[in-house]
C-alpha cells in the first residue's frame, strides 16, 4: 500500500512593489492626492507627496494640476490650490464672506490691535527685520509687547541675528501667515495701503481693539 503524499500551499509573499510598480490609474492618484490633502493640517508639499505615495515627483505635479482645475466648475464651493509651498483645500473666493459670517457664530475671533497690523506689516515687507528697525520705521520706542503677540499667534517666528553690535534678533513671516492670507507665496503681498484692509478681512478684525499703545 502505498503512503499519500499531503502537500501543502507555498504561502503568498508579502507584496513589497511601490504604487508605481502596481500601475496606479490616474483616478486612483487623484483621489489619493484628494485625501491626502483633505486631511492634512499643514498645506503638504510636492516632495511629502511623492515620499508618502511612493510616486515620482512629475506624474504627481501633473495630477495636482489636474486636480486643481477639476474644482474650477460654478458649481463646486472649495477648490485646491497652491498656498504656502504646498497644496491646501479651501472654499472658494466668491463665498469667503458667507463663510466667514458663519464662522465668527462658532469660533472666538481673533483680535489684534493697529498696532500689531502695523507691525505684522512692517515685518511682512521688510524682513528679516530687527525690532529696533520695526520701532523705527513705526515711530515708536518699544514694540516688544506687539511682537510677542504676533509671535504666540504664530503669525511671525525669528530669523537668527543680526551681525552687528547688539546682534539684535530679526523677524518673519511664517507658513501660517501665508494660510492666513491665502498666499502662495511672499511676491502675492497686497500694496502697502491694501494691507490693513486685508488683515481686517483675514483675521476677522471687525471689533478692532482700538490703537493707542502696543498689546502687552
Amino acid at each position: 500500500m502505498t503512503e499519500a503524499i499531503v502537500t501543502f500551499p507555498e504561502p503568498d509573499e508579502p507584496d513589497h512593489t511601490s504604487a508605481t510598480e502596481r500601475e496606479v490609474s490616474r483616478e486612483q492618484r487623484l483621489s489619493l492626492l484628494e485625501a491626502v490633502i483633505f486631511a492634512a493640517e499643514e498645506p503638504p508639499t510636492l516632495d511629502q507627496l511623492a515620499a508618502a505615495l511612493d510616486l515620482p515627483k512629475d506624474q504627481l505635479e501633473s495630477d495636482l494640476n489636474a486636480l486643481c482645475e477639476s474644482y474650477g466648475p460654478q458649481l463646486r464651493g472649495i477648490e485646491i490650490r497652491a498656498v504656502g509651498g504646498g497644496y491646501r483645500m479651501s472654499t472658494k473666493a466668491e463665498h469667503h464672506e458667507a463663510v466667514r459670517a458663519f464662522v465668527k457664530t462658532v469660533r472666538p475671533k481673533l483680535r489684534l490691535s493697529k498696532a500689531a497690523l502695523e507691525t505684522l506689516a512692517v515685518v511682512a515687507y521688510r524682513q528679516p527685520v530687527t525690532l529696533p528697525e520695526i520701532q523705527a520705521i513705526r515711530g515708536v520706542v518699544s514694540a516688544s509687547g506687539v511682537i510677542h503677540t504676533l509671535l504666540g499667534h504664530k503669525l511671525i517666528t525669528t530669523a537668527g541675528r543680526k551681525k552687528i553690535v547688539g546682534r539684535p534678533m530679526r523677524y518673519k513671516t511664517t507658513d501660517e501667515f501665508l494660510l492666513r492670507f491665502g498666499l502662495k507665496d511672499l511676491s502675492e503681498l497686497p500694496t502697502l495701503k491694501e494691507m490693513e484692509a486685508l488683515s481686517r478681512a483675514a483675521l476677522d478684525e471687525d471689533d478692532q481693539v482700538a490703537a493707542g499703545s502696543d498689546e502687552e
